[in-house]
């Protein structure tokens, strides 16, 4: 008889058999961002693999793919986590692309979206909690607070969804009560509201007794009496007896099937429930016969509400201020498990290679959530590695002891690639312990922009934006200015209920039960609006020097600007934020102070989001190229040597972004941009000029109250610049400009909040910014000012486009492009960033660069011709192929920064890639608006050319051209005016490379 073998022993050998895989899990070579909607689906995406193989793509980066809102533009509305949204092409549409990406040795990556779901009619687990409240199997999904602030509001969710008051929204007749299939809810418009079963004798029993009076036989009215019976036996909405809510769920099942059963099979019920459902839906005009639907909705777990209430009673905490996003409480394991059980299952099979998680900072705890997933992927991957080797043995039985060797062993916590969409401001870095590979590349694009910005331009650029708009503000005090706006209107009542949470706390403790609701509220607000970075990540295991430095200072930032308050107030709270616990406080103390620390942790981001990136970016507009997300427009402009330390610090794995879905500006408007900052006194006259022509197109709203206003109108300008095409336009583009224009200066206006918003729209002032956008566009006056200077700078801003793309595909990380964006793209803010892409014409310009037989000829082509933006295209497949036959030389090669030697030695970058004897360096150009006008600005200066590399000649995989370096302060070095002769940038391998 044969001997088993130890659990133990079969367990070592599934962990050794997937480190092995680990260790040879390699990181995506470069990404392409492809915006997935009814326009573009799965199936489309086939089409455009080749194309992406041959631009030197390894990874497609998929928007979100599950079931999201039928209409969403997005994705960010998933409604369904089990399901590939079928707008999409659903499941086979998946396949079909994984098939094809497969095939030409490429891969998936996902944008996953762990914080929020999309709620309203198709969402099946909102709908059940609307339902049934509390004692809904999906309650514990969502982050409702089911005792809030409001008395009222218990157990219940406020649902600010209506166009006007309540009862005003009823006694119009818009809230329909509609009975379908054995179940009865309200409509309003595309909402759709289920009524609690126990509530449907509310409606049913009214008038009964006509039917018991008609002298028919009664059968089919006693079933719908014993419906009736059933129903008002169902456990309260409010049970929290687990046996009694499955109890619930169940019958009321059965009550719904008995009554549709009722309904089809006889005639005088069905006409019975039919006038009840009409006495119901009330008359307009008589407000009294809306009673009995105003008593119904009443006793549901939801109240319905003006959707401007939501800001300061709405009781479920949201993606940032958007109502129609709930957060979902993922630190619960059982969320977690039904919400990532497709995601894993395609991670297993091969379907998926890497996910991007999307707005961490919202999460509970965002450092267990990546333990918990990388982990998952582990146990999925030991699951197949045991169903290969021991397909006898139960998994179940080995689980424990692989949990055990994750645990213990780090080499085995980073199982599948994930990109953190995270936030990091200044100097600050990714949390060391995230299991992560990197962030999604916002701080990689802030270091880049900011080597193009002149730090000489921030005297005269500051003066010019004071002078013009008479804004006076420091940027800290316009964001904690803004900060508290947003706290006080979009997200007051969180605040609110952190306030209360607070209050009780304090209330326990006889040191700090004299502080008042009102003195806690504040202290709140002030930390807030006073806190340095997106959030902190103290957990009850963990407190980091960073995260107390983040909390000390915000705490003293606050106590500062609140001389009239108690500080001991702000002492007491941050002692709480640290849990600091009284040695004396019980163990439910300690937790209620944990959970409100954890709660106000989630908040800080959102607030930091809506005040800097939605309110300040829009006003503090002094150089808008800085004013981008993950950017700190107060920093003007960047070092080379801060550009290259960031480089060596950052994480391999880390996405190189330059546009994204999110980004203020594309790329290249940004690159444009910069150069404003060097031609500041150009700009100053151009500005004062055209501010001149525009003043007979300024429109008069009121006595007092001209649009636009002088920072809105500088806002429009650097628009301009920065959106203006390349091409000269027809009748019917300018026609499109214009309109592209006119939508985006009423969205800035009203994410300024300044004269319009959201929350406060102000149509007077919306329709006169349109008009005074189109008025000024079709000005001849104004484009004789305009086109020459824009001539000007889009030329520069060409350079600066080509050169920020060249060091993006050589720097540490993965180079990701957005959709549409290896040519020139001169896109603002979503949705102008979510125009379609011409992918035919895109795939025909690099066929037919491909097909080229003379490199360097092609270039002078490509060059003279620079405009049309396949000189971008070009740069970005040769060095994307390039990294691509070598991924082992980007991944893990030195770093080597690059110096020049000669005149112009401040205004080139280079980078060089090495490992072994293969070099690869990259040459571009930057601050080059000045020396445009130079017969040859860069005579006498070199390329000095780092140790070790030899004298051998490099070659151009630009151009096809060889250069040989010549000694130049003791030194090999290359002549830039050599190197750069063709084009302005240069991809050089050298003479020992497989490339050269």
């Amino acid at each position: 008889m044969r001997k088993e073998r130890p659990l133990s022993e079969l367990a070592d050998a599934i962990v050794t058999e997937v480190a092995r895989e680990l260790r040879e899990r390699k990181l995506p070579v470069a990404t392409y961002r492809v915006q997935f909607s009814r326009s573009f689906r799965l199936h489309e995406a086939v089409g455009l693999v080749p194309y992406l193989r041959d631009l030197g793509i390894s990874h497609i980066y998929a928007s979100p793919l599950l079931r999201a809102n039928r209409d969403s533009s997005h994705g960010y509305d998933v409604v369904a986590h089990d399901e590939i949204d079928p707008n999409l092409g659903g499941e086979e549409g998946l396949r079909a692309l994984v098939e094809a990406l497969h095939q030409n040795g490429m891969g998936l990556i996902l944008d996953f979206v762990p914080n929020h779901m999309g709620i309203g009619s198709e969402n099946a687990y909102w709908q059940d909690v609307l339902e049934n409240g509390p004692s809904s199997v999906y309650a514990r999904f969502f982050d409702i607070v089911w005792k809030p602030v409001k008395d009222e509001l218990e157990n219940k969710v406020l649902l600010p969804v209506l166009g006007d008051q309540y009862g005003a929204v009823l006694e119009a007749g818009e809230l329909v009560l509609e009975y379908a299939e054995g179940s009865f809810s309200v409509r309003y418009h595309d909402h759709r509201f289920p009524i609690n079963p126990r509530h449907y004798p509310m409606i049913l029993e009214q008038g009964i007794e006509e039917l018991q009076g008609e002298g028919q036989p009664t059968e089919d009215v006693e079933e719908l009496l014993s419906i009736c019976t059933a129903c008002n036996n169902l456990p309260p909405r409010t049970e929290a007896d687990p046996v009694r809510i499955q109890e619930r769920r169940r019958e009321k099942e059965v009550i719904k099937r008995r009554l549709d059963r009722l309904y089809t099979t006889s005639p005088r019920i069905a006409a019975f429930i039919e006038r009840n459902v009409k006495r119901f839906n009330g008359t307009p005009g008589d407000p009294r016969s809306f009673d009995a639907l105003d008593a119904l909705l009443d006793a549901q777990a939801y109240r319905l509400a003006h959707w401007r209430v939501a800001g300061e009673e709405i009781n479920y905490r949201r993606f940032f201020d958007i109502n129609e996003l709930a957060a979902i409480r993922m630190e619960d394991p059982q969320v977690f498990e039904q919400t990532h059980r497709l995601t894993l299952d395609l991670l297993a099979r091969g379907w998926l290679d890497g996910l991007r998680i999307d707005h961490p900072d919202g999460l509970y705890d965002p450092e267990g959530y990546f333990q918990r997933l990388q982990r998952e992927h582990f146990l999925d991957r030991c699951r197949r590695a045991c169903e290969r080797l021991f397909p006898d043995v139960a998994f179940e039985n080995l689980a424990p002891l692989l949990r055990a060797a994750w645990t213990s062993d780090e080499r085995l916590h980073r199982s599948v690639y994930i990109v953190a969409e995270k936030i990091l401001v200044g100097s600050e870095s990714l949390p060391g312990r995230w299991m992560v590979d990197g962030t999604s590349g916002y701080d990689f694009l802030c270091r880049l922009i900011g080597i193009y910005v002149d730090v000489r331009g921030k005297k005269p650029l500051d003066d010019l934006f004071v002078r013009f708009t008479g804004i006076r503000q420091t940027l800290d005090e316009l964001l904690y200015e803004k900060k508290k706006l947003i706290i006080n209107t979009s997200m007051a009542s969180e605040v609110n209920i952190l306030a209360y949470r607070l209050n009780r706390i304090s209330e326990r403790n006889r040191r700090s039960r004299d502080f008042t609701l009102n003195a806690l509220r504040s202290a709140i607000i002030e930390y807030i609006a006073c806190f340095p970075v997106y959030r902190s990540y103290i957990t009850p295991t963990r407190l980091d020097d960073v995260d107390r430095r983040h909390v000390e200072l915000a705490i003293f930032k606050a106590r500062r600007r609140s001389p009239v308050t108690n500080a001991t107030v702000f002492n007491f709270l941050r002692d709480i934020l640290l849990l600091r616990h009284a040695a004396y406080a019980s163990e439910e103390e300690r937790q209620d102070q944990i959970d409100f620390a954890m709660k106000l942790q989630q908040l800080t981001g959102p607030v930091m989001a809506k005040g800097l990136e939605d309110t300040t970016f829009y006003i503090f507009n002094r150089l808008l190229a800085l004013n981008e997300v993950g950017c700190d427009p107060g920093a003007f402009g960047c070092s080379v040597s801060e550009f290259h330390a960031a480089n060596v610090s950052r994480r391999r794995g880390s996405l190189l972004a330059t546009s994204t879905h999110d980004t203020k500006r594309s790329e290249d408007a940004r690159a444009r941009l910069a150069v404003l900052s060097e031609i500041p006194e150009e700009w100053k006259n151009l500005v004062g000029r055209l501010s001149r022509i525009a003043r007979r197109h300024r429109v008069r709203i009121s006595e007092d109250r001209i649009a636009p206003d002088r920072n809105e109108e500088y806002h429009l300008y650097q628009s301009l610049v920065a959106a203006w095409p390349l091409q000269p336009m027809d009748d019917e583009e300018m026609e499109v400009f214009v309109g592209r224009m006119e939508a985006y200066m009423v969205k800035a206006a009203r994410e300024a909040k300044v004269n319009t918003s959201w929350i406060n729209p102000d149509a007077s002032w919306d329709e006169a910014l349109v008009l005074f956008v189109r008025r000024l566009l079709y000005d001849s006056d104004f484009l004789r000012a305009f086109l020459p200077f824009v001539e000007k700078v889009s030329e520069a801003g060409i350079y600066n486009s080509l050169s920020q793309t060249l060091l993006k595909m050589v720097s540490p990380g993965v180079p990701d492009v957005y959709q549409g964006c290896e040519v020139f793209q001169f896109s603002l803010v979503d949705p102008d960033n979510r125009r379609p892409v011409d992918f035919r014409k895109l795939t025909e310009n690099l066929r037919e660069m491909e097909e080229a037989t003379d490199r360097l000829e092609l270039c002078e082509k490509l060059w003279e011709s620079r405009r049309d933006g396949r000189i971008k295209q070009y740069v970005t497949a040769r060095s994307l192929r390039l990294r691509k036959s070598d991924p082992d030389l980007f991944a893990e090669g030195d770093y080597l920064p690059l110096e020049f030697a000669g005149p112009r030695r401040d205004h080139a970058v280079g980078i060089c890639r090495r490992k072994g004897s293969r070099a690869v360096i990259a040459v571009a150009p930057r601050l080059v608006a000045s020396l445009l006008s130079e017969t040859d600005p860069w005579r006498d200066t070199h390329l000095l050319l780092p140790g070790g590399t030899g004298a051998a000649p490099w070659t151009d995989l630009l151009t096809g051209k060889t250069h040989r370096p010549r000694t130049v302060r003791q030194c090999d070095a290359l002549p830039l005016a050599e190197l750069w002769s063709t084009l302005p940038v240069a991809l050089l391998v050298s003479g020992e490379y497989p490339g050269g």
